[in-house]
């Protein structure tokens, strides 16, 4: 049985959206596998880490990858549940007038990107649910997907949108180790002193490091891998308290009023606004 599973969304000379289902179980490094088209790759279930040489990758809801034609790459599972993610081909013209120079490489005829990754604002994760459940269900027509897809490339990798890491390799391995053990069980109710467990470190170095890496504190990343759940699980539930519950927020309101400040609408709406009720 295929490891993976891939049903094509969108395919036009503009842009081609895939979903991509990983059952992750490779669990240690894939063999080596290379790029065919330049890919934005947006993780929102689950978790893996993709090895560009000695490059490693945490790959996770918080997350858009770029993926560059011709590259070679290994990926593997290091947290059981494998991964979904929504992959984008686009051409490299259309790369060139949306992407910033900041984020490619100049040398060279090609277009490459000069990062593995970027972290991704609240609004580019909605587009990501958005794009998906409508394409999914079929209730966006062609212009609109397209639309849709170019307004979410053109905000994950955005100046004032987007933000890249930037850390020493060991500081980054630290922040990965706390990343793997939050994606690890998204609903548990983790304390600092959990986590820093986990990643081997003192709380008080572990959220410095955390801060100054990603920009972030520590338990809002938390919570963006959580509502990135839900806007990932919101096409399947009724009960919208049963699934804030089950994501590990103490009440509904609580989950209604972390979704809104995120994103713009409650859980509710938002299931309306994307045409999921």
């Amino acid at each position: 049985m295929s490891q993976f599973a891939v049903t094509k969304l969108l395919d036009t000379d503009l842009i081609k959206v895939r979903d991509v289902v990983c059952n992750g179980d490779c669990r240690h490094r894939s063999g080596e596998e290379c790029s065919h088209a330049t890919s934005l790759v947006f993780p929102y279930r689950g978790v893996f880490i993709r090895h560009v040489g000695r490059d490693d990758t945490v790959a996770e809801a918080n997350q858009v990858l770029f993926f560059n034609c011709d590259q070679a790459y290994q990926i593997s599972h290091p947290v059981e549940g494998g991964d979904s993610c929504l992959s984008m081909d686009v051409p490299e013209p259309m790369l060139e007038e949306l992407v910033p120079k900041a984020h490619r490489n100049s040398r060279g005829s090609r277009f490459i990107f000069n990062k593995q990754r970027l972290r991704i604002d609240a609004r580019a994760q909605a587009l990501v649910a958005l794009l998906r459940h409508s394409l999914m269900r079929g209730t966006a027509e062609t212009l609109e997907g397209e639309t849709l897809a170019m307004t979410l490339v053109r905000r994950a990798v955005g100046e004032r949108t987007a933000r890249a890491a930037t850390a020493s390799a060991g500081r980054q391995k630290l922040v990965d180790r706390a990343k793997l053990a939050l994606s690890s069980d998204l609903a548990r109710r983790w304390t600092l002193a959990d986590i820093a467990r986990e990643a081997g470190v003192s709380p008080v170095y572990l959220t410095q490091v955390f801060q100054q890496v990603e920009g972030t504190p520590l338990y809002r990343y938390q919570l963006r891998l959580r509502l990135a759940r839900a806007l990932d699980l919101l096409g399947s539930y009724d009960d919208l308290t049963q699934l804030g519950l089950e994501l590990g927020f103490s009440s509904h309101s609580h989950f209604s009023s972390a979704f809104r400040q995120a994103y713009g609408r409650t859980p509710a709406e938002f299931q309306r606004f994307a045409g999921l009720r």
